[in-house]
């Protein structure tokens, strides 16, 4: 196991970008920028952890951090953007909001 693995912000992070990639196929024609944003976003976010538990130096682990905490912000407001769409059952969108809400907080305090 890597040493972000242990990580429960990375578990939440992956959680969440496992209902990302399941949402996706939810989403109507005609919003292909949305679904290729809240990809990226989502993926930048565990991915920016990971980076993070592997920089040497406090500066650029907290600079990850931040700006892992960043995307993580960008997909709650896709989320607000999706809920829009009717695309995704609430009690779904629900659920992958208090993830976020898990990650951001988890994040601020990794990035001060």
């Amino acid at each position: 196991m890597l040493d972000y693995e242990r990580l429960d912000v990375y578990r939440c992070a992956i959680e969440h970008l496992a209902f990302v990639f399941k949402s996706l196929p939810r989403l109507p024609r005609g919003y292909a920028a949305l679904v290729d944003q809240w990809r990226r976003a989502a993926m930048s976010v565990p991915l920016n952890i990971a980076e993070a538990v592997g920089k040497t130096s406090e500066a650029d682990r907290n600079n990850r951090y931040a700006i892992a905490r960043g995307e993580a912000m960008e997909c709650g407001a896709i989320l607000d953007v999706v809920r829009l769409l009717d695309a995704v059952p609430e009690p779904d969108l629900v659920v992958a909001k208090q993830l976020l809400v898990r990650v951001v907080g988890m994040l601020s305090k990794l990035c001060r």
